[in-house]
C-alpha cells in the first residue's frame, strides 16, 4: 500500500509494531511516557523494536552518519506527539498579575462548552490556578463516573498533581486566605481519592492554545 506507515511503540500499554496510526494510539493514549515513532516499512520498524528505543526515540536517537542524514532528531513527529482526545475537559487559568486576581474554567475539549469556572479568587499565581482547576476536573470525573482525561497547559501544576502538593512561595496572609483555602481542600482531596483519570500535556506548539484559554496573553 502506497504511503503505508508502521508504527513501533517501545512504551505503552502493549509495546510491539502496528500497522496503523489508529492501533498505536489505542496503545500510547493515556500512557505516561509512552515512546513510538513511525517507520516506512515493517522490515524497519521490526528492526527499530528490537533495537529498543535509545538511538531510534525523540532527543535520544543519536547520528549514525555524518551530513545531513546523520544529524540527530531533537524535536517529535506528529505521530510522536499524537493526536489530541477530545473525550477530555481542558482547563486554563486567567490572571492579572502573577500574583494577582485568579480565575479558572475546564471546558469540553471537543465543543468549547465551559464545564465549571470558579473566580475571579483575590490573590494567588498562575500554576496554582492551573493545580486547582485539574483537581476540580479529576473531582468532578470521579463523582460523574466520566471516562474523560485531563489537558493542562502547565507542567508545573501536573507535577504538583502528582506529588499532592503545592511548590509556591505564595505567602499565606489576609490577602491571600481564598485561594490558599482551595489549595488546601484540593491537596486533602488528592490525599484521600484515588484516581485512574490522565493528566496530560496540552501540546501547545503543535496543537495551539489549549481550548480552555482566556485569551489574555
Amino acid at each position: 500500500m502506497a504511503g503505508q506507515k508502521f508504527y513501533v511503540v517501545w512504551e505503552g500499554k502493549k509495546p510491539g509494531v502496528y500497522d496503523s496510526w489508529a492501533d498505536c494510539q489505542k496503545q500510547t493514549n493515556g500512557y505516561t511516557g509512552a515512546k513510538y515513532k513511525s517507520y516506512a516499512s515493517r522490515a524497519e520498524a521490526e528492526a527499530a523494536y528490537k533495537a529498543g528505543w535509545k538511538g531510534n526515540w525523540g532527543s535520544g536517537a543519536g547520528p549514525s552518519a555524518s551530513g545531513a542524514a546523520g544529524r540527530s532528531r531533537t524535536t517529535a513527529t506528529p505521530e510522536e506527539i499524537g493526536e489530541i482526545n477530545y473525550n477530555s475537559i481542558s482547563v486554563d487559568v486567567g490572571t492579572r498579575g502573577n500574583p494577582g486576581p485568579v480565575e479558572y474554567k475546564g471546558v469540553d475539549t471537543a465543543t468549547g462548552e465551559v464545564i465549571f469556572a470558579v473566580g475571579p479568587i483575590p490573590n494567588g499565581t498562575n500554576n496554582i490556578g492551573e493545580f486547582l482547576a485539574i483537581v476540580h476536573a479529576l473531582a468532578l470525573i470521579k463523582q460523574t463516573g466520566s471516562n474523560k482525561v485531563v489537558y493542562s497547559d502547565s507542567v508545573n501544576a501536573i507535577n504538583w498533581v502528582k506529588k499532592k502538593q503545592v511548590a509556591t512561595t505564595l505567602p499565606r496572609n489576609s490577602s491571600t486566605a481564598e485561594i490558599w483555602g482551595l489549595i488546601d481542600r484540593a491537596v486533602s482531596w488528592l490525599n484521600t481519592n484515588t484516581y485512574s483519570t490522565p493528566v496530560l500535556k496540552w501540546q501547545t506548539k503543535h496543537w495551539g492554545e489549549i481550548k480552555a484559554d482566556y485569551g489574555r496573553k
